[in-house]
């Protein structure tokens, strides 16, 4: 494994502070559902991302595809974006927590 490909999973496993369960209960929410920007009345970006980010904590390192680090790139990079934009204010219901919630991140919880 390269130095590159360990700093995404560290990376990405620093930053996807959901477990699976938590995660996967999020994604049956009707408020994770509505969240983020849907595609033609489709499933939203950060929706279908979390479900492949369910995928990827399943899968075993040795078993990581080039593929799935882009997607962990794409994960950490939306997560620091995102986070860098906080709002004021409680944002314990927000659409960007919910939104953050999707791509495995719960801004009100510490990081594993």
């Amino acid at each position: 494994m390269t130095e590159k490909e360990s700093q995404t999973l560290a990376d990405f496993h620093r930053l996807v502070n959901l477990t699976p369960n938590q995660l996967s209960r999020w994604l049956q929410s009707d408020t994770s559902k509505e969240s983020g920007q849907h595609k033609n009345g489709g499933e939203s970006t950060g929706h279908a991302s979390g479900r492949r980010i369910l995928r990827l904590l399943d899968t075993k390192q040795a078993d990581l595809s080039d593929e799935d680090l882009a997607h962990m790139r794409k994960v950490t990079g939306y997560i620091k974006r995102h986070l860098a934009q906080r709002p004021d204010g409680d944002v314990t219901d927000t659409t960007w927590r919910h939104s953050l919630m999707n791509w495995g991140h719960d801004p009100l919880r510490k990081q594993r």
